[in-house]
């Protein structure tokens, strides 16, 4: 017995996977109405497979919400309800779109005018709204600074806002799931994972993605060093040129300010060796919102960001 024990190994995989699933069975047990955040991209993408592992073979106890700026790709979109219709759960969305029409917040105007920001109002009043008190997130520590300071789970208080002081120790994977009415918490399953095991892992699961993750022809243009796609919703100088390039996206989310790498990846394995030799996180690399100021991430999410 001692001796089959000995040769059985976990890969790291397995055991980033057993944890992700541990943590969402906490969350469902601990809360009344969790949530998951689902935009259509790949770590969120990974979280719903997670998901539907985690309490298989019954549904998926909670329904996911996407918090929609109106400016997103429209393959990601219709990647977004083919994947949540297919997997039987509901999909709840907050409209930043909506909330501008009612006159909650303010539509930047302007050549960097970016509605990525207006996403935090969107995300509190569903918050609120729904009644949720944790809403699972796919963000990972190796994405970004502010990120790197997050607990699994992020305790937020009943304005939304997070103090990366007053963060909950987490000592052997115990997990303080206490809150008041109106506090919430965010919980963070894929916060020990890196970008290149979130590609081995859809590489291991054979997970669909949105056809943008992989090289394809687009019109782009070129601004702070970051490509961004040729759309109505950016406003253009004239010394920004359009051209045409191979490019895929290694991250989603509003036209505005995600940009594209450069790419010929066609395949998982070809993208897995980009990534591989990668010396830039996917949002230094890609997100113009996060140049803004070297705290642009830790304030929005000061505010209820993600």
């Amino acid at each position: 017995m001692e001796q089959a024990l000995a040769g059985y190994r976990l890969s790291q995989l397995d055991i980033l996977e057993a944890e992700a699933i541990f943590i969402m069975r906490e969350v469902a047990a601990e809360f009344e109405r969790p949530v998951l955040l689902f935009s259509g991209g790949k770590d969120s993408i990974v979280m719903l497979r997670l998901a539907e592992k985690a309490f298989w073979p019954a549904p998926v106890p909670f329904p996911v919400l996407h918090v929609d700026t109106g400016h997103n790709f429209d393959e990601v979109i219709e990647f977004r309800d083919r994947r949540v219709a297919g997997s039987g759960v509901r999909l709840e969305v907050a409209s930043v779109q909506d909330q501008i029409d009612r006159g909650l917040v303010t539509e930047p105007t302007g050549r960097w005018a970016s509605r990525n920001r207006l996403q935090t109002s969107a995300l509190l009043e569903a918050i609120e709204t729904h009644g949720f008190d944790a809403a699972f997130g796919g963000a990972r520590r190796d994405e970004e600074k502010s990120r790197a300071k997050e607990r699994v789970l992020s305790f937020r208080d009943e304005f939304g806002q997070w103090d990366p002081k007053g963060q909950r120790p987490e000592l052997w994977n115990v997990y303080n799931t206490r809150i008041t009415r109106g506090e919430h918490i965010r919980a963070f399953p894929l916060s020990n994972w890196t970008e290149l095991d979130v590609w081995g892992y859809i590489a291991r699961e054979e997970l669909e993605l949105p056809s943008i993750y992989f090289a394809h022809e687009r019109r782009v243009f070129e601004r702070d060093g970051i490509l961004l796609a040729d759309n109505p919703f950016v406003t253009r100088g004239p010394d920004e040129e359009v051209f045409t390039a191979s490019v895929r996206y290694r991250t989603v989310g509003d036209m505005s300010c995600t940009g594209a790498v450069r790419s010929t990846a066609t395949t998982l394995d070809d993208i897995m060796a980009e990534i591989a030799a990668t010396r830039v996180t996917e949002r230094g690399q890609t997100r113009a919102d996060d140049r803004s100021s070297e705290a642009a991430m830790e304030d929005r999410k000061r505010e209820g960001y993600f």
